[in-house]
């Protein structure tokens, strides 16, 4: 009776918990998307009628169409090196055995432990160093040193239930390491790595300390835009332009449910 008691009360809590956990998770993205279609000129909610001329005023502004441009061009590029880098770095911790592999492994995260403020100020020191400071490719280093610990965790992650005698039984079959690796090791791995490209794409888009330190005139990330518009201007245009990056998120799930669901992922 008391084992029934508590599962009718752990129901109970299921029932009022998870509503309550959605609707504070989603509440600031529905109060933004409102906001973004008042008819007023101020940022309030809730929104003042409907009208969708901030989206226009958005579309027709060369700074946030140029930002949103520079951040998703920055985060595929991003994307596509960390997953690079990151293939080869989990492979490497997975099924090698080195001197120093533990203080290697130690490394790929350590960009997680430094704070995001003193990683900025020692990379721009570094680039300016460099005289990569000032250009796209240093703001794309950094952001790749930023996602790489995600990429090598969750290629790790799903490395641990990999069944290895799939591999091993197509190289008996004489199948050449390519092979095996194009039509083997990848589709196994596929959840794990659109997961990984996920988390990248999102982490550098949505970055915005790292881009302060490394970012420029010519090459300044949406995030980094909204966050200096707002010190100055507070109309619905930023609510309008933030819903744009709620869609490119969106979208990116969207993707990923397409290509191999999220249940997978998860």
């Amino acid at each position: 009776m008391r084992d029934d008691a508590v599962d009718v009360a752990l129901k109970i809590a299921g029932s009022i918990v998870r509503p309550l956990v959605y609707t504070t998770l989603s509440l600031p993205a529905v109060i933004v998307v409102a906001s973004s279609f008042t008819a007023g000129d101020d940022l309030r909610f809730p929104p003042e009628g409907f009208s969708p001329r901030w989206y226009m005023a958005a579309f027709k502004s060369d700074m946030f169409m140029g930002s949103l441009w520079t951040s998703t061009k920055l985060a595929f590029v991003t994307m596509v090196l960390s997953l690079t880098l990151g293939m080869a770095a989990a492979f490497a911790i997975d099924r090698r055995s080195f001197p120093g592999k533990h203080a290697f492994r130690t490394l790929t995260l350590s960009p997680l432990i430094v704070p995001m403020v003193v990683l900025g100020l020692g990379l721009l020191q570094f680039l300016a160093w460099m005289r990569l400071n000032q250009s796209f490719l240093g703001l794309l280093i950094g952001h790749v040193l930023i996602t790489l610990p995600y990429v090598v965790r969750t290629l790790n992650a799903g490395m641990v239930l990999f069944d290895r005698t799939l591999e091993q039984a197509a190289m008996n079959l004489r199948a050449p390491p390519s092979k095996v690796f194009r039509r083997i090791t990848l589709p196994l791995l596929a959840p794990a790595f659109v997961s990984a490209g996920v988390f990248a794409f999102v982490t550098s888009f949505g970055n915005i300390t790292l881009s302060i330190f490394l970012g420029f005139a010519r090459a300044t990330t949406l995030p980094v835009q909204i966050f200096a518009y707002v010190e100055h201007n507070y109309d619905p245009v930023l609510a309008a332009v933030s819903t744009l990056v709620i869609v490119v998120t969106l979208g990116m799930i969207a993707i990923v449910e397409k290509l191999v669901g999220m249940e997978k992922v998860a």
